[in-house]
Order: structure tokens, then C-alpha cells, then sequence
């Protein structure tokens, strides 16, 4: 009998059946006995342009179905180190924003209790704020790596100080960050001003434009984040809407000029051997998502997130041929 929770196979039940869970691991109520869990937090009530992120964490699951435990470009298999489950939905206010944030920061400190890692199903990139609220009331101010095609740091939208542009404004000025350990990476898109995304600049954060990493792999820019970072306990974010349209269409602003989903792939693998803490993936709107590719995407990033914890040993498997591909 395998120690830790499994994937169920494909073999087992065909991927159309089975459990609507994460990766259709079992699901538990609670993060009570688990190293890592996978949450939903179903919201688009912060989103600015078109809506429909409350409908992300159920299009993810979904489109889990054919993942499989072993990721084969790393040799991570998490699920022979980590016991992890999908503990559901944050039960927010879908009429209230400035309560939905506070539910999410209770429902946070009760899951981070129980030592165990949040992997976030989102959900609009508010709630990033309110999770890093909790993050902080549990591990002190963190390390950040966020992924995205905007800053997120408006001080506030139609006058509202909680929206999907405004997390990290927030939570700059809560002292949820390490503010020389800040990495920001893929903006890019029209803005207001030259200045738009100064703001984290003047703060100390390390701010990469989609521009400056067109079409480069990333192994380096990793190494140096890694090596900035050090052993500080990392929250990691990620944007769907940092790839380009083309392949993640299903988000509610877009931006032309987009990372690659290879590049996506490079940045989170990358993380491997930091002390990450939490990440989300946010922002997808399955109304947008006919074919299912960003919710696709999604899970995989998620799945890759997962493969990089913390007691997750990394073995790439050795090239299968002679050739020299350097």
C-alpha cells in the first residue's frame, strides 16, 4: 500500500471519470496531515476588464486529469515524497470584496497551522494579498518571484484600494515582503506613463520586462533569482496572463508579447531548491477558454510548482542519444 496519496491512473479509471479533484488526488476537508495542498479560491469579483475567473479552479481540475505523478524533464516525483491532497474551494463572499479578502486570510492561517505548503487555484490576482497576509503572520515577511504581464501595484482602482491591480501595493504596505528579494518578471504591454512599472523599482524590487527575455531560455536569469533569494522563505505568483495570448487566451487581460510556455516551464522549474512557502496561478477565465489550453496550462504549471517543493529531490534523466545539442 503506497504511503503517500496518489494520482489516480489512468489505467485505473478512464480520465473522463473519476474524482473533479486536482490531478483526481483525494480530496479532505482540512490541510490536517498533509505536506502540500491544492486550493481553489473561485473569485473574479476584483477583475478590472472581462470576468469569469470565479470559474478558474474548477476548469483547472478538470483539465488535471491528464497528468501523471512523474514529471519527466526533472525526474521529480512528488507524490513518493509529499502527502498531498485537494482540501476545495475557499468559501468566499462573492457579493463582498473586502470580506472575500479577510475569509481568505482566516481560511489561510487555519491551513498554514497544519505546516503544510498552499498551491492556489485562483481566482483573480486579488487574493494573492490576503494569502500573503497569512503567509506572513506564519513564516514573517517573504521572498517574492512573481510572473505576470502587469506590476499589479496600483494604489487603487475606481478608487477601490482592493482589485486584481492592486495586490502587491498591499502588500508592500502591509510588510508582507522582502523588498531586496522582490522579482517581477514578464511585464510588459501600454501603460499610462514611462514610470507605470517604476513603482517596485523605487522599492527595491528586481523588475524583468517581457522585452528584455524575448525568445532567450531563462536558466540563467533563474540562477541569479535563486542566488538573490538565498534561503529566505519564497512565495511564488504566477499570471496566466504573463504568456503570450496565443497560447493562454482564456484570462481576462491580455497583453500581446507574452512569455513562452517553455519559458513559463523554465521559471518555475527553476525555483527548485528554494524554500518556497506557497504559490498560486491566477487569472484563468474559462468563458475565454474554449478549448481548455490555458486551464491545460495552468494545471501543468501548478503540477510543476508542486515538483519543486521542498523535499522534492530533483534527478533530470540523462540524454537518450549522442548528439551534442549545446
Amino acid at each position: 500500500m503506497a504511503r503517500f496519496n496518489q494520482p489516480l491512473g489512468g489505467n485505473d479509471m478512464p480520465r473522463f471519470g473519476g474524482p473533479a479533484t486536482m490531478m483526481r488526488l483525494p480530496a479532505q476537508p482540512s490541510a490536517e496531515g498533509l505536506d502540500a495542498c491544492f486550493v481553489g479560491i473561485p473569485m473574479d469579483i476584483g477583475a478590472s476588464n472581462r470576468p469569469g475567473t470565479r470559474l478558474g479552479p474548477r476548469a483547472i481540475r478538470d483539465e488535471s486529469r491528464m497528468l501523471r505523478p512523474f514529471n519527466m524533464a526533472t525526474g521529480a516525483a512528488p507524490f513518493e515524497h509529499l502527502q498531498v491532497a485537494d482540501i476545495g474551494d475557499v468559501a468566499i463572499n462573492t457579493f463582498d470584496l473586502k470580506k472575500s479578502c479577510g475569509i481568505i486570510t482566516e481560511t489561510y492561517t487555519e491551513i498554514l497551522s497544519h505546516g503544510v505548503i498552499p498551491l492556489t487555484l485562483g481566482g483573480d490576482h486579488t487574493l494573492t494579498w490576503p494569502v500573503l497576509r497569512a503567509i506572513r503572520d506564519r513564516h514573517g515577511p517573504v521572498a517574492l518571484v512573481h510572473v505576470d504581464a502587469h506590476a499589479d501595484v496600483n494604489d487603487t482602482m475606481f478608487g477601490e484600494k482592493e482589485a486584481h491591480g492592486t495586490p502587491f501595493r498591499r502588500a508592500w504596505e502591509d510588510g508582507c515582503l522582502l523588498n531586496d528579494r522582490v522579482v517581477q518578471i514578464g511585464l510588459r504591454g501600454t501603460g499610462y506613463a514611462p514610470g507605470d512599472f517604476a513603482w517596485g523599482r523605487e522599492q527595491g524590487w528586481s523588475v524583468v520586462t517581457a522585452e528584455e527575455i524575448h525568445g532567450r531560455p531563462l536558466h540563467r536569469l533563474m540562477d541569479q533569482v535563486r542566488a538573490l533569494i538565498g534561503d529566505a522563505p519564497v512565495y511564488l505568483t504566477f499570471d496566466i496572463d504573463s504568456l503570450s495570448p496565443g497560447l493562454a487566451n482564456g484570462t481576462g487581460t491580455q497583453e500581446i508579447g507574452g512569455l513562452m510556455d517553455w519559458q513559463a516551464l523554465q521559471i518555475v522549474r527553476g525555483m527548485a531548491g528554494l524554500n518556497l512557502v506557497g504559490c498560486d496561478l491566477v487569472e484563468v477565465s474559462p468563458p475565454f477558454d474554449p478549448s481548455g489550453t490555458t486551464a491545460l496550462t495552468a494545471a501543468n504549471l501548478l503540477f510543476e510548482m508542486l515538483c519543486v517543493l521542498p523535499g522534492v529531490p530533483q534527478d533530470p534523466p540523462k540524454p537518450l542519444h549522442g548528439f551534442d545539442l549545446s
